[in-house]
């Protein structure tokens, strides 16, 4: 009873309190995710504690008059634990916006949301990483990983209890782009199939006109078509994953010229009584400087209790500098640290 009242108190600061007093009330929900690294970037080498996208969030479900169709909800914010301060040292704050929607969902009709939050692009790519918000993580080489403003998504029901299709649109809101004023209802589209029985996770990714980065115009954002094929092998002891994707920006009248970055990523995990050890390398080549960003990781976790463990971990991201207008990366972290999760 004690943890209902609370979870209805702290839904009740986030949601309006309609909301707030439905019949099942809103799950309150995040993680404590800290690590003690050392950090070296080939010019500063120092020690930092990292809060890790440490979240919070409320989420839930209302039943309708109608049937078969209920209101969904999610306001989540990630918060510093570190240093209490996601913003600049001019704008402080502690609390900043991650996942924050709101929309219908019907049993056979499928998900209709609107807000802020991850495109259906970066979700379907993120399933392989095994360092997810960790300095290892896969979007320290690979673009497309973009949470995104002013989205709407519509997402199927799970078609034959595995396979489910997302589709999201991006108005421009006005937006200028080069001389392009973008003001039409979907000037970007993100959108992914994916696979998933529980044992095998498949999914192709395809977006048009989302900005993100390009490592071929040095790491800069700019309009990118990006497509992806991603894999996951998840069995008892053993974890395999792969990912292939091309990101090409989408007017080279904009930025003077074609670019185009490949990006190939293994990850692999073997888990062992309360251990998980874990591992991933990639490369993205680019294909006007013939440069290569490589990303390697390796890690263990020890889990103290179902929803919390331990870990350590050593990542490297380094670009190889052949070329023109090569990139210069040389980062290298060694951390351990603790992540607890919590839901009521």
């Amino acid at each position: 009873m004690k943890k209902q009242l609370l979870a209805l108190a702290v839904g009740s600061m986030v949601v309006v309190p309609s909301v707030a007093l439905a019949d099942k009330g809103p799950t309150v929900y995040g993680k404590v995710n800290v690590s003690y690294e050392n950090q070296d970037d080939g010019t500063n080498d120092e020690w930092k504690l990292e809060s890790n996208s440490s979240r919070i969030g409320v989420k839930g479900a209302l039943d309708l008059d109608v049937d078969q169709l209920k209101a969904v909800y999610q306001a989540e914010f990630q918060m510093a634990v570190d240093d209490g301060n996601n913003g600049s040292e001019s704008d402080k704050q502690t609390f900043s916006q991650r996942n924050i929607f709101g929309g219908f969902e019907h049993a056979t009709l499928g998900r209709l949301i609107a807000g802020k939050f991850d495109s259906p692009f970066k979700k379907s790519q993120g399933e392989i990483d095994q360092f997810g918000d960790l300095r290892g993580d896969i979007n320290k080489i690979v673009g497309g990983s973009e949470r995104i403003s002013n989205i709407i998504q519509y997402s199927t029901p799970k078609l034959a209890n595995a396979v489910t299709v997302n589709v999201a649109m991006v108005p421009g809101e006005g937006t200028t782009v080069g001389n392009e004023r973008r003001d039409s209802p979907a000037d970007g589209i993100s959108s992914s199939v994916v696979f998933d029985n529980g044992m095998l996770y498949g999914s192709v990714g395809y977006d048009s006109e989302i900005k993100t980065n390009l490592f071929d115009l040095g790491d800069a954002d700019t309009l990118v078509d990006a497509m992806h094929v991603a894999a996951k092998l998840n069995m008892d002891q053993f974890e395999v994953g792969a990912l292939i994707q091309q990101s090409e920006n989408s007017d080279s009248a904009v930025d003077g010229g074609d670019y185009k970055d490949t990006t190939y990523i293994v990850s692999g995990a073997f888990k062992v009584d309360r251990w998980k050890l874990k591992a991933q390398y990639g490369v993205t080549d680019t294909d006007l400087t013939n440069d290569k960003v490589k990303l390697t990781a390796v890690g263990a976790d020890y889990k103290m209790a179902k929803a919390s463990k331990v870990f350590g971990y050593f990542a490297k991201v380094e670009s190889d500098n052949t070329g023109a207008g090569a990139l210069a990366i040389d980062d290298t972290t060694f951390g351990i640290g603790f992540e607890h999760k919590f839901s009521m």
